[in-house]
């Protein structure tokens, strides 16, 4: 069996790297709370911090639940078209296409999704995506959509408007659920419409109800990390190395990673 690997690309597989439980680096009982409350809300923090991981490893959790259809896509590839409403939606529709393809396995699902890219109505595909996603079974819908901060201009603006639209159709027309995660906060979105106007993620997205920010591991997280290694090798660190560690990283999980790839020889025995 190969060995694990510190991860500094993507998100990290279980079976792969060494990693933290990605449920418990986020409050999982305030996150599920939040989805039996049908609400809205964002997860956010800087790249390379786990986000991808925690989603992912929360669609999983909630499939195996079996009450709810949880799923993950990652929309980034809608950032090319920028103001190209079209193009972007276009680009939105296949992702999520993409992601019941994979992470559902529904071929019904999928082609619903490239059916609508025949029809007009670009300002309305993604709505009406998930309004018949929805209607299609009897388990609420769980969506969560990585990198929504990297869209650009009227894209960005034509999604935020189309996922406020449906809301109040949740859950037996809408998702029960949207996640949307990024680098910044929905409130914190200047968007440039293709107008000249300046809009700001708050009032174009205003049914958000949390903002959850995914932080740094801990002191006691990060050498639980290296540790991991320890089991899995043998070969041991000197207590010496864990406050240089945690000098050098505070705990930023690309930084221990990195490290933990090439830790320093010094304080290593």
């Amino acid at each position: 069996m190969p060995e694990k690997q510190f991860n500094t690309a993507g998100p990290s597989i279980p079976g792969d790297h060494y990693l933290l439980d990605p449920l418990h680096r986020i409050d999982l009982e305030e996150v599920l709370s939040l989805i039996e409350a049908k609400r809205y809300f964002v997860l956010h923090a800087p790249r390379q911090t786990g986000k991808t991981t925690a989603l992912l490893a929360l669609m999983e959790y909630l499939k195996r639940q079996g009450r709810y259809r949880a799923l993950y896509a990652n929309i980034e590839t809608a950032q090319a078209a920028r103001g190209n409403v079209a193009e972007g939606m276009a680009a939105i529709v296949r992702a999520l296409a993409s992601a019941a393809h994979n992470y559902w396995q529904d071929e019904a699902a999928e082609r619903m999704a490239l059916e609508l890219l025949g029809t007009v109505g670009v300002h309305d595909w993604v709505r009406t995506l998930l309004e018949r996603w929805s209607r299609a079974d009897a388990r609420p819908i769980v969506l969560m959509l990585d990198e929504v901060d990297a869209l650009v201009g009227d894209t960005l603006i034509s999604l935020l408007r189309q996922i406020r639209a449906g809301y109040a159709q949740r859950p037996a027309a809408f998702p029960q659920t949207v996640v949307l995660c990024g680098v910044r906060d929905v409130r914190d979105y200047r968007i440039h419409s293709g107008g000249g106007e300046i809009i700001t993620g708050g009032s174009a997205f205003n049914i958000k109800a949390e903002s959850l920010r995914l932080g740094n591991f801990s002191e006691e997280e990060t050498r639980a990390l290296w540790q991991q290694h320890t089991e899995a090798t043998g070969q041991r660190f000197d207590d010496a190395i864990w406050p240089e560690l945690w000098e050098d990283t505070r705990g930023q999980p690309w930084l221990v990673n990195a490290l933990g790839g090439n830790p320093p020889a010094k304080p290593v025995r």
